[in-house]
């Protein structure tokens, strides 16, 4: 789904609204996570204007819910409002993104490893549905899905650690990152390979494989480094 610098509508049929799961929301916060999730899987590009009636269009939705919505995104500073035509989608710098895989990495590797040898084995088995959600988006083309399902599942995992605020840190790092080589990978068919990650480290994680589930999450993360830089390449 190409990116509509001035917000029109697309003949394409819309996408549906996916649900985080875990949490009530209302559709203000659904029509947010939607555009989350474009926004953050390179489909809504920096520096490009949309429309909140264009992007209503593209999603099947009305236009305030999604006006509301690009306001939410404008205080997560993801997006800037523009007087009279709609809203620009920020960039994130290399050094920015840097800096955010580096913080993920030092709080995600080594939770996600202590899980190996803490983690309820039902509880880890509860993801394997997401997990397989992830590989079914890759492998449909569908980014808006595979973010989704991807957040979910990492966020899950983290949860089972216990500590809500480390996951709330997570999350908040998880919106501001971008991920425009998700295209790339898809039209490489690489993406796939990525997304089979997740049930090796799950399966890792259920025998209690602490080496293995370091060595999956490090190789894991680096994808979000490798995928800024694909979508910027030449």
């Amino acid at each position: 789904m190409a990116a509509q610098r001035t917000g029109a509508p697309s003949t394409a049929a819309a996408p549906a609204l996916p649900s985080l799961g875990g949490r009530r929301s209302s559709y203000r916060e659904k029509v947010a996570d939607a555009l989350r999730a474009a926004l953050i899987a390179g489909e809504l590009r920096p520096g490009e204007v949309y429309s909140a009636p264009g992007l209503a269009a593209r999603f099947g939705v009305s236009a305030t819910p999604v006006r509301e919505a690009m306001l939410d995104l404008a205080k997560e500073g993801l997006v800037d409002t523009v007087p009279n035509k709609g809203f620009r989608v920020t960039a994130v710098s290399e050094k920015q993104l840097d800096e955010y895989k580096h913080i993920r990495a030092l709080i995600e590797i080594p939770t996600v490893v202590e899980l190996a040898a803490t983690a309820d084995p039902v509880s880890l088995e509860a993801l394997r549905p997401a997990a397989r959600e992830i590989v079914r988006a890759a492998a449909d083309g569908d980014l808006i899905a595979y973010v989704e399902a991807d957040t979910r599942f990492h966020l899950g995992l983290l949860a089972l650690a216990g500590n809500a605020h480390l996951v709330e840190v997570v999350r908040d790092l998880r919106k501001r990152s971008r991920l425009y080589g998700l295209t790339a990978l898809v039209e490489a068919g690489r993406l796939l390979a990525s997304a089979e990650e997740h049930l090796e480290l799950l399966d890792a994680l259920l025998a209690r494989d602490e080496r293995a589930v370091r060595e999956v999450m490090t190789r894991h993360l680096g994808h979000v480094r490798g995928l800024w830089a694909a979508g910027n390449e030449g």
